[in-house]
């Protein structure tokens, strides 16, 4: 079959690469497994194999039929395949009866921002999310302080990320122009630091003009007078100088608290 570039279709074909995912979700056996975009199955198949269930979401239909065939054929019983858009299966039939679930996935690349956040904002978040992502986005999405972005603070604000491995383009079918990595997100459990839309709105204003001085754009964006923020950056300890990127996760949690 061949692949839809339309819906980012690069399916994993190294069964070493596989292998080492499976071992990177640390799979018990006794927990559900949410696997986005399985395509032919080469990594559902190891997931049925690790763990109790899969649920496996996939919008192209004929992918889906083709699923359930081989799995019928290999008379694997623990996946359930759901025809569905993963980002509307998240709004409107998510409805895991289960303890916990882990997401594991070899994700569409121009999928990689909306998912991540709609999950850690989900009501039901997962214990554990690994995904096979593009590599300049995994090392964005880790970025260390004086380089982060609203995708890495989006990521922080709700879980610790990690790069696992690197893995060659080599790796797919059809090969993609860039190479990929394995990136573990935990989410940390319990109320967040700060409220979510107070920061959010924070952190967008902030790196609405990059090139600009943050102060600059707070200003400009949330209508704020200097003399408000000339108070709140020396309450803060914050540069009046900074970009927004230069900013850690910690310091933008206390500007948000600072600024109502």
């Amino acid at each position: 079959m061949k692949p839809n570039k339309t819906l980012g279709q690069n399916f994993l074909a190294n069964k070493g690469i596989i292998a080492k995912i499976i071992q990177a979700a640390h799979l018990t056996g006794a927990e559900t497994v949410l696997e986005i975009g399985p395509g032919k199955g080469a990594l559902t198949f190891e997931l049925a194999r690790a763990a109790k269930k899969v649920v496996a979401v996939e919008k192209d239909k004929a992918l889906v039929k083709l699923l359930m065939q081989e799995l019928a054929a290999r008379n694997v019983s623990n996946v359930e395949v759901i025809t569905d858009d993963i980002l509307k299966f998240l709004v409107s039939g998510f409805r895991f009866q289960v303890s916990g679930y882990t997401v594991v996935a070899n994700i569409p690349y121009y999928l990689t921002s909306a998912l991540i956040r709609a999950l850690l904002e989900h009501e039901h978040q997962p214990y554990n999310i690994v995904l096979t992502i593009q590599k300049e986005v995994a090392q964005r999405i880790c970025a260390k302080d004086g380089k982060e972005s609203i995708l890495s603070l989006s990521v922080k604000f709700y879980a610790d990320p990690k790069i696992l491995f690197y893995v060659s383009r080599g790796s797919f079918f059809p090969i993609p122009n860039v190479d990929s990595a394995v990136i573990e997100i935990a989410p940390r459990p319990g109320k967040q630091k700060a409220d979510p839309d107070a920061f959010f709105t924070l952190v967008k204003a902030g790196f609405s003009s990059p090139r600009k001085k943050l102060a600059s754009n707070l200003a400009e964006k949330l209508s704020l007078e200097k003399p408000t923020l000339e108070r709140v950056f020396a309450e803060t300890g914050i540069d009046q100088k900074a970009r927004a990127e230069t900013l850690s996760l910690d310091q933008w949690i206390t500007l948000t608290k600072h600024i109502k």
